[in-house]
């Protein structure tokens, strides 16, 4: 479904990253997938989870543009969402205004959404506490929204400071979020597992006190 309209416009044609490089992602940290893909991808501080039992999600986005403090089209896109998609929203960072709140994270849940990321602010903290999926956001106010749009669904959008479009591959834990172009993704997942091996022989590694640490003074001798 696609309209014409420049700021009043929905696209559900898009191709999304598979299941199967999805099931993969979800069982590695983000900071090893930022690592692989040179950490340029990943959102900055100050996004929070404000879901307590929701602590990881893997997912293909679906982008959703908000006017600041307006959320219509975030609720048209909790309609339109498919099952295992990570909402995600640009709300151009605004805090003034909480564009989702407890009923719609419920709502969401309800539908099988994956996560929503908000790039924004939220509220009904307690309530989005007990949800079973992440909810991220920049902050909390007790204002609610507008809901007189414009707005657009599955064109591409900044959050975060990072270009998403939908069907990208998004991983979020307890660090923070990042987003892989689709095209990108499976490369980098694969490049991923392959350093969690690594770190898993550094663990090892340190526990054995024989974790190698002449590249630091190399580091320092090569830069003086």
């Amino acid at each position: 479904m696609a309209q014409p309209h420049l700021g009043w416009r929905i696209n559900t044609d898009f191709e999304r990253v598979s299941k199967e490089l999805i099931a993969k992602a979800n069982d590695i940290p983000v900071a090893v997938i930022g690592d692989v893909s040179n950490r340029l991808f990943s959102f900055p501080g100050g996004f929070q989870n404000f879901s307590k039992t929701a602590s990881t999600v893997a997912g293909p986005a679906l982008t959703v543009k908000v006017r600041p403090g307006d959320n219509l089209f975030l609720h048209k896109a909790l309609d339109l969402a498919s099952p295992g998609d990570i909402v995600v929203v640009d709300a151009a960072g605004a805090l003034e205004n909480a564009i989702l709140g407890e009923m719609m994270g419920r709502y969401a849940a309800s539908r099988g959404i994956a996560g929503i990321i908000i790039d924004g602010a939220i509220r009904d903290r307690a309530g989005l506490a007990t949800l079973p999926i992440p909810v991220y956001a920049r902050g909390v106010t007790p204002n609610g929204p507008w809901k007189s749009g414009p707005g657009q669904i599955g064109y591409p959008i900044t959050a975060g400071g990072v270009a998403i479009a939908s069907g990208d591959l998004i991983v979020g834990d307890e660090d923070g979020i990042i987003v892989l172009p689709r095209a990108d993704a499976e490369a980098v997942i694969q490049q991923a597992l392959e350093h969690v091996s690594v770190e898993a022989k550094w663990a090892q590694q340190i526990a054995d006190n024989n974790w190698p640490r002449g590249w630091v003074d190399e580091a320092i001798a090569n830069a003086a």
